[in-house]
C-alpha cells in the first residue's frame, strides 16, 4: 500500500506542477486551406483504409490475451503472463504520459484560446489530477460495494474464498479485476474516439499516412493491455465479446465521425480545443492511475514476483520494452 500511495502522490505532483512547465505550443487559428478535389479523394481512400486497418489491429490485440484458455503460455498462472502484463501496463502508462497528456496541455494552452483563464492556470494537469482521484474513488467504492454484495459477513467468509455455486462463484480478486477492466476500458475508449475524430477530420495526406501506421500499432498494443485485464476478470463469454468488440469499434467509429464533420470541423476552434483538451486530460488521468496503481503496483508487489529474481528481472525488462515501444510511436502520432 505504501508503494501505491507513493505512486499516486508522484502522479499528482507531475500533473499539476512539473508537466505544465514542459509544454509549449504555437498555432495559427485559421481553418485549413481548401484542398484540391484529387487530394480530397485520395485522403478519403486513406481514411477508409485506416478504418479497416485500425479495426483489425485493435481486434487482434484485444483478442490475443483472451485466447489464454486455448494457449497454455498465456494462462495467468504461468510466469510468462506476468511479463506480458508488465509489457501491456508499460504501453498503457506511455499512452497516458507520452501520447495523451501532452496533447491535452497543447490543446488547453493553445494561443487560440483566451489568455484568461486558459493561460493563467494548468487546467490539463488539474483535470488529470481530478480524473485520477475520481478513478481512485470509483475503484474503492465499487470494490467495497461488490464485496458487500458477494460476500456474506454472517458466514464469516474470507475475502479470498469463493462463494456461490459452481456457475456463480466469484472471488474478491475476480471482482477487483472486473472493476479494473471496466474502468480501464472507459479511459481507453474516450481517447480512442478523440484520436479517431482527429484522423477522420484532417484532409492532409501527409498527416494521414504516418497516423495510419502509428494508430494501428497503437490500437494493437492498447488492445493487448485491455485484453489481459479482461482475461483475468473471467467475464462470461457474452460480456467478454461485448467489451472486446466495443474497444475494437471505437476508433473506427471516431474516424467515421471525423469524416462526416470534416467539412465544418476546425481543430483550432475554441470549442474543439477545450473539448479535446478536457477529455484527453481526463483520459490520461484514468490510464496513468490504472497503469501505476492497479496494474503495476499489484503485480510488482506480488510475493510470487518478488521471490523470483528471474521473473522480477523479466517483468522489469518487459515494462521498459512496453513503455519504450509506445513512446517511440509518439514520433509519428
Amino acid at each position: 500500500m505504501n508503494f501505491q500511495a507513493c505512486s499516486f502522490t508522484i502522479l499528482v505532483l507531475l500533473c499539476v506542477h512539473v508537466l505544465p512547465t514542459m509544454v509549449s505550443c504555437e498555432c495559427t487559428c485559421d481553418t485549413e486551406q481548401a484542398k484540391h478535389s484529387d487530394d480530397t479523394s485520395e485522403a478519403l481512400h486513406y481514411k477508409i483504409g485506416s478504418i479497416a486497418s485500425v479495426l483489425v489491429a485493435g481486434a487482434l490485440g484485444v483478442s490475443l490475451p483472451l485466447l489464454s484458455k486455448r494457449i497454455p503460455t498465456l494462462n495467468p498462472k504461468n510466469d510468462i503472463f506476468f511479463m506480458i502484463k508488465a509489457f501491456a501496463a508499460g504501453v498503457i502508462l506511455a499512452t497516458g504520459f507520452i501520447h495523451i497528456l501532452p496533447e491535452a496541455f497543447e490543446s488547453l494552452n493553445s494561443p487560440c484560446l483566451k489568455e484568461n483563464p486558459w493561460g493563467k492556470f494548468p487546467f490539463a494537469g488539474f483535470v488529470a489530477m481530478l480524473s485520477s482521484i475520481g478513478t481512485l474513488m470509483v475503484d474503492s467504492i465499487a470494490t467495497g460495494y461488490y464485496q458487500r454484495q458477494h460476500f456474506n459477513p454472517s458466514k464469516q467468509v474470507l475475502a479470498d474464498e469463493e462463494i456461490g455455486d459452481e456457475h456463480g462463484s466469484m472471488t474478491s480478486e475476480q471482482i477487483r479485476q472486473r472493476i479494473i477492466s471496466q474502468v480501464l476500458e472507459i479511459g481507453i475508449v474516450v481517447h480512442s474516439v478523440i484520436i479517431g475524430i482527429s484522423l477522420g477530420a484532417t484532409e492532409s495526406i501527409d498527416t494521414i499516412k504516418p497516423l495510419l501506421a502509428a494508430l494501428s500499432f497503437h490500437q494493437f498494443f492498447e488492445g493487448m493491455g485491455l485484453g489481459g485485464c479482461i482475461s483475468q476478470a473471467k467475464f462470461e463469454s457474452r460480456s467478454t465479446a461485448i467489451m472486446a468488440t466495443f474497444f475494437s469499434l471505437t476508433t473506427p467509429i471516431g474516424i467515421a465521425i471525423g469524416m462526416g464533420i470534416s467539412s465544418v470541423y476546425n481543430e483550432n476552434s475554441s470549442t474543439a480545443l477545450i473539448v479535446e483538451g478536457v477529455f484527453n486530460s481526463a483520459s490520461s488521468g484514468i490510464l496513468i492511475y490504472m497503469a501505476l496503481v492497479d496494474l503495476l503496483a499489484a503485480d510488482f508487489m506480488n510475493p510470487r514476483l518478488q521471490n523470483n529474481l528471474k521473473l522480477q528481472l523479466g517483468a522489469n525488462i518487459s515494462l521498459l520494452l512496453g513503455a519504450g515501444s509506445m513512446s517511440l510511436l509518439a514520433k509519428w502520432a
